[in-house]
């Protein structure tokens, strides 16, 4: 009887461990799950927000993260709202940012160096 209730006690953990292996330091991006943002549409917003690093674990899957302080949200987030953040291993792997552009007559210009393909 003690063995069933072992292997039933084992099978429910085994579902609500830290699969992630999260612990306090650790950079991860914050899902755009349940945040508002000041986009027209949800499908242009961000997927992710930038990497949080955790201050705090409060237990039972919830963690504490340093937010920004424009930020006006509760700090405390779930587990399955954040999402580990892989460190770059090769140069190679960094995008540049776009360069910013030309304000001429409150439009704005970017210098084109070539052109690959066009059609008439």
């Amino acid at each position: 009887m003690k063995e069933a209730y072992e292997n039933m006690k084992w099978q429910y953990n085994k579902k609500r461990r830290n699969p992630q292996g999260l612990k306090v330091r650790n950079n991860m991006w914050l899902e755009n799950k349940n945040t508002h943002s000041n986009r027209p549409s949800k499908k242009l917003d961000q997927k992710r927000y930038k990497p949080f690093r955790i201050s705090k674990d409060i237990g039972l899957g919830i963690f504490q993260l340093e937010l920004l302080k424009r930020w006006m949200i509760h700090n405390m987030f779930n587990k399955d709202l954040l999402t580990r953040c892989n460190e770059l291993q090769f140069r190679g792997q960094h995008v540049e940012p776009a360069p910013s552009p030309t304000i001429i007559n409150k439009e704005e210009e970017y210098e084109v160096k070539e052109v690959w393909k066009y059609r008439k």
